[in-house]
């Protein structure tokens, strides 16, 4: 299944590294049931809402919300809106007639007890300009009707979280004076955010993919050519791959490893709590620990190869390089502090930083032999992708790849295993994420190609790195179209990258008519040969089959003196 050492730790990491593969745009939302009534008057589009506040004439911190499916509209700006008093009626619940006066104010109630629609009308009939629904969770849930009967809700809906009603509640229960502006600014069509994001993808494709050449040691140094002879042959690459215990995938190995992935994938949704999502944060940061330390050792030496000369003795570890040392003690200290300011506004940057470094070590550790095998993995990766965030629903009710992303459940926690940037001109904020199995899974692809290339002496136009990469950035063009397109539902990444990615290199390698030699690379060493390759080699051949029948002769019968 796995051709080469690897470690029962290693590929736990590697399947939860690729598990998510989707693209989507977080923001909070927890989306109602698919089959929910629908009527002419429960079919409003939902909206984001700003919640304004003003307690005792001293604004407050803005809090965000959702519109139902049903109920009025609310303007774009806060100029068309107008403040309104808060008041807390009374039962809380707003399931009957309320005892407090409702008259022009903003009535604040919990969740439960009865429908939505219900506390609607009641709300309604006191007389309030608006509702504000208190969730009893940190998430929004967009609200629905009950049934498909026609309701008559002419006020707004909004659901707001359960920390901001909490915070209103308190203000209004200490006497204080709470005025509530409520507005929906729209998003914008398209966010730069895209373009950064789109860019460190290509990019962890670009340095995986390349990072051997990125780091090898200068070439015309006369230690390392004394010690590192430049390698000509199959066998001393082969050799060297396994000194660095490099992962080969056969075919076998792809669909069990995808058959896998899709396991760990139903227990994250099943499961999903907060110390799920620490079992995965612990996994992300040894694996970002181990990532970072050969990312910057790897290049450091390149440039002063005597930095790793200096050693120290330690216990149980034995001779370790002191520079080697320093740097696995820096990446550990940056996985903590990451993982202790993991709420903050700017841990993307350290989520980034430690996930684009494990992602090129995994370039490194992991290989796709052919294009037999990159089919394989790449064709049940795309149903993968497909099912776990389109057909699921049907089954679970919900997307699975979505809410597993989204980290449902998770107690405000959310899952690792994401490149994210911040939405730059939203003016509800939030993240562009993409999960790491929409850049392994072509990244693979794009570092067998490259391999191809150098073995074969291919240029840069008649190679198929070149083009693969390009085939990989308008795949994610489209797969953010597509996200736009959807009104930011997440989109399965792999149904856009496939194509662009696997089908571009089978295409090329038809009408090149090299698609023979790329399907069976690796597997026969005299079919990926060229002919003048090829007569050298079997030259070769019979001068090793003839020495090792002299030698076996030999063995066999020395009492007969023969001579070689």
């Amino acid at each position: 299944m796995w051709r080469g050492r690897c470690h029962p730790a290693q590929a736990v990491l590697f399947v939860f590294v690729f598990v998510i593969a989707v693209a989507a745009a977080a923001d909070d939302v927890k989306r109602d049931d698919v089959r929910a009534p629908k009527s002419q008057s429960c079919d409003n589009p939902f909206q984001l809402v700003k919640v304004k506040n003003w307690v005792d004439g001293e604004e407050g911190r803005v809090y965000n919300g959702v519109t139902a499916r049903f109920g009025s509209s609310l303007p774009e700006s806060a100029e068309n809106s107008d403040p309104a008093p808060a008041i807390l009626p009374y039962p809380i619940d707003c399931c009957s007639a309320s005892t407090s006066k409702l008259s022009g104010s903003v009535a604040l109630c919990v969740r439960g007890g009865c429908d939505f629609t219900t506390k609607a009308a009641f709300v309604q009939s006191g007389g309030a300009t608006a509702m504000l629904v208190i969730n009893d969770a940190e998430d929004l849930f967009e609200m629905v009707c009950s049934n498909s009967t026609e309701v008559s809700i002419s006020i707004p809906v909004v659901m707001i979280t359960k920390s901001a009603g909490e915070a209103l509640n308190k203000s209004l229960t200490s006497g204080s004076r709470v005025e509530i502006l409520l507005y929906a600014p729209p998003r914008p069509l398209v966010d730069f955010s895209v373009t950064f994001l789109w860019l460190m993808s290509v990019g962890t494709i670009v340095c995986g993919s390349l990072w051997s050449d990125l780091t090898a040691p200068n070439q015309s140094d006369e230690r390392y050519n004394e010690l590192c002879p430049k390698e000509s042959s199959n066998g001393e690459t082969a050799k060297a791959d396994s000194d660095k215990e490099i992962v080969n995938i056969d075919t076998k190995g792809a669909i069990i490893f995808v058959i896998t992935a899709s396991t760990f994938l139903v227990l994250l949704f099943f499961f999903m709590s907060s110390w799920f999502i620490w079992v995965l944060i612990v996994f992300f940061c040894i694996g970002g620990i181990e990532g970072m330390h050969s990312c910057i050792v790897s290049l450091s030496l390149r440039k002063c190869q005597s930095c790793g000369q200096k050693t120290v003795n330690l216990p149980l570890f034995g001779e370790v390089s002191i520079f080697s040392l320093v740097v696995l003690l820096f990446s550990v200290a940056f996985a903590i502090f990451w993982a202790a300011t993991r709420q903050q506004s700017y841990s993307w940057i350290g989520q980034d930083i430690l996930g684009i470094c494990l992602m090129i070590t995994v370039l490194q550790l992991a290989r796709l032999p052919n294009i037999k095998v990159a089919t394989v993995l790449l064709c049940c990766a795309f149903v993968y992708d497909v099912f776990w965030v389109f057909i699921s629903p049907l089954i679970f009710h919900e997307s699975v790849m979505i809410t597993v992303a989204r980290g449902d459940g998770a107690g405000g926690e959310a899952i690792p295993m994401l490149l994210r940037f911040p939405r730059l001109v939203d003016p509800w904020g939030g993240y562009d994420m993409i999960g790491f199995g929409d850049i392994l899974f072509p990244g693979l692809l794009a570092s067998f190609a490259h391999r191809f290339d150098k073995d074969k002496k291919k240029g840069a136009l008649s190679g198929y790195f070149l083009w693969l990469i390009i085939g990989y950035g308008v795949g994610l063009i489209f797969t953010y179209l597509g996200l736009y397109l959807m009104n930011g539902h997440g989109q399965p990444a792999l149904l856009y990258l496939v194509p662009c990615t696997l089908g571009v290199t089978i295409v090329l390698g038809y009408v090149r008519g090299e698609l023979r030699g790329l399907w069976n690379y690796g597997t026969d060493l005299s079919s990926s040969l060229e002919p003048s390759e090829l007569n050298v080699f079997e030259t070769n051949s019979k001068s090793v089959d003839v020495m090792n029948g002299a030698e076996d002769l030999k063995r066999r019968e020395p009492e007969r003196g023969y001579k070689v």
